[in-house]
């Protein structure tokens, strides 16, 4: 944090406040200031143009992973600039970035370094970005290996646990037990891709909570959720983005309604 103003406010208070009292106020005011500066500039939205380079990019390396590139992907990709509203030149920038994580020596630190400084401090940012690519790993059913490993490596890098991917995979309606892959791996059992949830996403797993769990428990897991991904907190962002986490929302609130069903409480 910059303590600019704190360390000039403090200087004032021992001029004009008569010594160390009137520079310990001064420098409670200079704190506060700078404390509400940095939260503002947490809360800024980004500069868009941030996003579409590694985003894109991502995308392709995504895509490519498995060795070839689908139509399902690349309409995925198109399909995210049009919802991104992004005018021509940015969508050949879009285009070439996406066609640049393609090649087979693309290394994709670079990128998920870009988007983890975009993101910055707004976890809720970090969720819109997920989804999209989230919608590529998924774009021809269970994923291979490689696509789950960026993913992954992308979550982390924005701070999303494994529990936290289980939930966004559940409202796509797959279920993936992380614990339970590695596992398998750590066994020589091979990978467990998600899969499809013919039933549904599991509340349980939107919530990031178990099964067990009390009224108390699931009532503070849903409050977090919901304000997490609540669509005002987004900002002057894509309105893609705004529909992605009024979908999200809305997964949470619906897998919220079955619990309290389930277990008997308003």
């Amino acid at each position: 944090m910059n303590l600019s103003t704190t360390l000039i406010l403090a200087f004032v208070g021992l001029i004009l406040g008569h010594g160390l009292p009137g520079a310990i106020v001064g420098a409670i005011i200079g704190f506060v200031i700078d404390s509400l500066r940095q939260s503002q500039r947490y809360r800024a939205a980004p500069q868009m143009d941030g996003l579409y380079g590694p985003l894109f990019a991502l995308l392709g390396a995504v895509a490519k992973s498995d060795g070839r590139v689908s139509e399902a992907e690349i309409a995925v990709a198109e399909r995210m600039m049009t919802r991104m509203g992004l005018i021509d030149e940015q969508r050949r920038q879009a285009i070439a970035s996406f066609n640049r994580g393609k090649q087979p020596e693309f290394d994709v630190t670079p990128a998920i370094d870009g988007l983890r400084q975009w993101v910055g401090m707004r976890r809720d940012h970090a969720f819109p970005v997920l989804d999209v690519v989230i919608e590529t790993v998924l774009a021809e059913g269970n994923p291979p290996p490689e696509k789950m490993a960026i993913l992954r490596q992308l979550a982390f890098a924005l701070r999303i646990s494994d529990m936290e991917l289980m939930a966004l995979m559940a409202m796509k309606g797959y279920a993936w037990n992380a614990a339970a892959g590695d596992r398998r791996r750590g066994s020589g059992g091979g990978y467990v891709p998600p899969h499809r949830n013919t039933n549904g996403p599991d509340p349980y797993t939107v919530l990031g909570i178990a099964r067990g769990a009390d009224e108390r428990a699931i009532k503070r897991a849903y409050r977090k959720l919901i304000s997490e991904h609540h669509p005002d907190r987004l900002g002057d962002l894509p309105e893609d983005m705004r529909k992605r986490a009024e979908a999200r929302a809305s997964e949470i609130n619906a897998a919220y309604e079955r619990i309290k069903a389930e277990k008997g409480f308003k």
